[in-house]
């Protein structure tokens, strides 16, 4: 958000200009906060998308057609249908972030006939997607079946480069949008092809427009929606891209944190991963809960921890096992989550583990090298946990603040949150000390 410093990096700041920060809470960064540092004579991996706006009849952006782009020239470059679909996909989602990218508007993705066969492969977000079956895909039962499917699970379907031919019209039935190009059809051609299209009551657009004449053709004919050179070129975005590990933990944090996920959800999530079992096992009997037997699965976890408390402490093991990270950069993470939690619940705060959220997360700058906005933009949390990391908002905000001015020993600053400096103290103390134990869980 422009214009606004980050609650974090704002603690950070004051770190460095030399005030008293207790040793175990001094935060471990690079030189900008949140920035990765350069390696010596290896340029950063940057990744491409390109982008081309769709409109409708009143020229408002309906949506964004993503290509694939293998460099900054405005080109695709494609050697491997199925790779620069998939390299599109995670780019979009992954790496930019499709609310960065489209906002509230649909995503036109190309796909090749593997993957709409093998559907698992698609992202779930139907309600965002518009997935165009290429035109040289033909109309076989397997592809007929999938594309059945992909309706039936709310996806628009829409064909690209369209032309009539009557074996193509199976394909009809389960598009929502037909691509018509304007120089493969022809402009004399394209009044007949409008006529024959209009009884399956499908939605037309109207690609390479590229002339006046051709867009107001194209209006008085009905069509529906309109790309092309005439009204807008496409454009190339370039970023870096984050590293395997980081992509990978971004993509369980995103799971982990989503408001649907239910325990049934975070159960199979956690268990599809030995590794993650072990550890959230190995944690949650760490705490000692009053119980009399060890909790020796994953479900009798879930239960017994709930799903707030078992979504931050699955998010903590996940960014704990970054291995290019130093282990105190993880020990801050842990007592700023402790902190925060135990600042909630003796304030009695509707949700202290949303507290705890936030304190985990106002390290993820620094734990995934990527600004913290771009960040939050690819994770579902709620807007209370959001506001309290990016501008310090919220009740939740003004425990964060209390955290990082504890952190700072700015003890004036702490106090705006209605405790006084001696409980403050003491239950810093007492994080650091849950966070010394409990370190040892997380494997550091």
């Amino acid at each position: 958000m422009p214009g606004r410093r980050r609650i974090a990096q704002r603690a950070d700041r004051a770190s460095a200009r030399g005030k008293s920060v207790p040793q175990m809470m001094q935060p471990v960064r690079n030189e900008s906060p949140g920035a990765a540092a350069p390696t010596p004579g290896v340029p950063a991996r940057q990744i491409f998308i390109g982008r081309q706006p769709i409109f409708d009849r009143d020229l408002r952006v309906y949506g964004y057609e993503l290509l694939f782009r293998d460099s900054q020239h405005n080109a695709a470059g494609v050697t491997d249908g199925d790779q620069a679909t998939a390299q599109t996909l995670v780019s979009g989602i992954m790496d930019f972030g499709l609310e960065q990218l489209v906002g509230n508007r649909l995503a036109f993705v190309n796909l090749t006939r593997n993957f709409l066969l093998e559907q698992d492969r698609l992202p779930a977000m139907q309600q965002r997607l518009v997935l165009e079956v290429l035109e040289d895909i033909r109309p076989d039962p397997e592809i007929l079946t999938a594309l059945q499917q992909l309706a039936g699970r709310g996806y628009i379907i829409a064909l690209d480069d369209f032309t009539w031919r009557e074996e193509l019209l199976p394909l009809v039935r389960w598009a929502r949008i037909l691509k018509l190009e304007l120089p493969q059809i022809g402009i004399d051609a394209l009044p007949r092809h409008v006529e024959r299209l209009r009884p399956y009551g499908l939605r037309l657009l109207a690609e390479k427009v590229e002339t006046h004449e051709e867009f107001e053709l194209c209006k008085s004919l009905g069509i529906d929606f309109f790309q092309g050179f005439f009204l807008s070129r496409p454009v190339t975005l370039a970023r870096k891209r984050l590293p395997a590990n980081r992509l990978a933990v971004l993509q369980i944090l995103a799971r982990v944190q989503d408001p649907n996920a239910n325990m049934g959800d975070l159960e199979k999530l956690i268990s599809a991963d030995v590794s993650l079992s072990y550890r959230i096992l190995r944690f949650v009997n760490s705490v000692q809960f009053a119980t009399s037997r060890p909790i020796d699965n994953v479900r009798r976890a879930i239960v017994m921890t709930g799903l707030s408390q078992i979504r931050t402490w699955v998010s903590l093991i996940v960014l704990s096992k970054l291995d290019d990270k130093p282990a105190e950069l993880i020990r801050v993470a842990l007592v700023r989550s402790r902190f925060c939690e135990l600042l909630g619940t003796r304030l009695a705060l509707a949700s202290p583990e949303a507290c705890a959220t936030a304190g985990l997360f106002s390290t993820l700058e620094a734990l995934l090298d990527q600004p913290l906005e771009e960040i939050l933009s690819s994770l579902p949390l709620n807007a209370e946990i959001a506001a309290a990391l990016i501008e310090g908002g919220g009740r939740i905000g003004e425990v964060l603040r209390c955290v990082l001015a504890c952190e700072r020993g700015d003890w004036d600053a702490a106090a705006r949150l209605g405790l006084e400096e001696r409980v403050l103290s003491s239950t810093n103390l007492e994080a650091i000390a849950w966070a010394e134990a409990n370190s040892r869980a997380l494997g550091e």
